[in-house]
């Protein structure tokens, strides 16, 4: 974890609900902060606007609070059905028009009122849009209980399916409410710190409000995709490129977009980037796979050639390979990851100290080590040997190839998709995965319905802008994609990119949690969080 030595400052504002110095509601938005683009252009919209420390604001937009309630449904899921291109299939939210049909006539016939829906998505600049597919939905419910009866009725009836608000669907009549929660960097008056933390160790999760005590932050929100499921990885990994206080110490995935940020709070940027590693010994070098992560797995995939089922990016999928050489730093945690295979351990000097196999245990102080999978292992046991010194190299490829020699002081987090650059949408769920070729379904959940969202930016005049929506609510509706990106277009950003969401979007100021986490447990514990720090002393 990356520590500073800092005395946490005053706090000159923070949400007038917490009972700090009164906020004002700015009636007259300045034209880069035009009304958020949510909805009929009716809409009330309000704005409390707070300073949390000189060159950091807090401004909460609620926007449609006084809409009328939506809808509850139930979705079913479809199966291949006898007219489908696939019967086999598995069911899902959204098929063909056949299919679609084929399960409201079942229902029908079962007693249930249902109704085929068709489910169009807008263009983005890498992919088309239009028809995803037909949904099938029984009922209409003043209630989320009534709908869950519903549900519950089906399930008797041998269907699947959930109670879902009609709200959620990313209609552009719905009038909300929606929630969302700006934090503005100003690098005039910024004197603070803006890092990322990712706690004790990579393979541990913390929460964001957690990693923000520790730090002493004036703010927080959360950051990159990670591993969440022991299965595709360790836990707290961070799911794409990781870079903290200049040091690469988890790969990119693929070209994905990230988010570049420098502790002064100046030069924030999105790039996407690429990488190189090596392990060299006396007579030869070796590429890397991977770097801190558990070897074979890849999340979000996006690595080497003879990953399966794809080398490119694919997100919230975990590719695998057998065959793998993955570095690891003092950084990991306690212990490497345990299997198959052989580990060379190697003491601060980069001497190797041990060969293991199988693979995995403790590291010597300050010390790192490679491990190797199938077909590598050979390779690694005729270039390692206790004794011998290996340099281990990773490198970090901008878009051009070029060398990209982050200085200490810079983080670089993973994202996707972008949402704006160079001031206008630039959407970009192909080439970073979200468009799954024959799983319409996974799109339609992703990118297409709201959901909470964090996004990060920066606007023409420097400033680096975070942001929050709430979602998974009645009184906070979220954001599919394309909202988010007109959202961040609306908030003067220039250049824009998403986080993690769903159930990581948390915001925090001065150790309070300040927007609703849509986990039912809570706040969800995360693999990195981006920090703002009070000024140095």
């Amino acid at each position: 974890m990356k520590k500073r030595l800092c005395a946490t400052a005053a706090v000159i504002g923070v949400l007038a609900s917490f009972g700090a110095l009164p906020a004002q509601a700015d009636p007259h938005p300045r034209p880069d902060r035009q009304a958020l683009p949510l909805g009929p252009s009716d809409l009330t919209e309000t704005r409390t606007t707070t300073t949390l420390q000189p060159g950091v604001t807090l401004t909460r937009i609620v926007r449609g609070a006084d809409a009328p309630a939506m809808h509850w449904t139930v979705e079913v899921s479809i199966p291949g059905g006898d007219t489908s291109p696939d019967p086999d299939a598995p069911p899902t939210a959204l098929k063909d028009k056949a299919s679609a049909e084929e399960l409201a006539a079942e229902l029908e016939r079962d007693g249930f009122s249902s109704r085929v829906e068709e489910v169009t998505t807008p263009k983005a600049a890498d992919y088309a849009g239009g028809t995803l597919g037909w949904r099938v939905r029984v009922g209409s419910f003043d209630s989320q209980s009534a709908a869950t009866s519903e549900r519950t009725r089906l399930r008797a009836a041998g269907y699947t399916g959930s109670a879902v608000y009609t709200g959620w669907d990313g209609d552009a009549t719905d009038r909300g409410p929606w929630r969302v929660d700006v934090l503005t960097i100003d690098p005039r008056h910024f004197r603070g710190g803006l890092e990322a933390s990712y706690g004790a160790d990579l393979e541990n999760r913390e929460t964001t409000s957690e990693l923000s005590k520790a730090a002493g932050a004036t703010a927080a929100v959360n950051a990159g995709f990670f591993v969440l499921d022991p299965k595709a990885g360790a836990p707290g990994d961070p799911a794409g490129v990781g870079v903290y206080d200049g040091r690469l110490l988890s790969e990119p995935v693929g070209g994905r977009p990230s988010l570049v940020v420098h502790d002064n709070g100046r030069r924030t940027e999105i790039a996407r980037f690429t990488w190189q590693g090596r392990v060299t010994g006396r007579d030869t070098s070796l590429s890397l796979n991977g770097i801190n992560r558990v070897p074979g797995l890849i999340r979000n995939c996006g690595g080497t050639e003879g990953d399966l089922p794809t080398s490119l990016p694919l997100h919230d999928v975990t590719c695998t390979n057998a065959d793998e050489l993955v570095a690891f730093t003092p950084e990991y945690g306690q212990r490497t990851p345990q299997g198959e295979g052989s580990e060379a351990v190697l003491d601060a000097h980069d001497r190797v100290v041990e060969l293991r196999s199988p693979r995995g245990g403790p590291l010597p102080a300050g010390g790192s080590s490679v491990q190797a999978t199938g077909r590598r292992v050979a390779e690694l046991t005729d270039l390692a040997r206790v004794g011998d010194r290996l340099r281990v190299r990773t490198t970090l490829l901008d878009e051009r190839g070029h060398t990209a020699t982050p200085s200490p002081g810079t983080d670089v987090l993973n994202a996707g998709p972008e949402l704006v650059r160079d001031g206008r949408l630039h959407v970009t769920p192909a080439a970073d995965g979200m468009v799954r070729p024959g799983d319409p379904s996974f799109y339609y959940g992703w990118v297409h319905k709201r959901n909470p969202r964090t996004l990060a930016g920066v606007d023409a005049a420097g400033r680096t802008v975070l942001v929050t929506a709430d979602g998974r609510d009645t009184d906070a509706l979220g954001l599919s994609i394309d909202e988010s990106a007109r959202v961040a277009e609306a908030l003067g950003l220039r250049d824009a990119v998403n986080l993690d969401g769903g159930g990581s979007t948390t915001m925090v100021t001065e150790g309070h949690v300040i927007n609703d986490p849509s986990d039912a447990a809570g706040e969800r514990p995360v693999g990195d969080a981006l920090l703002i720090l009070p000024p140095r002393n």
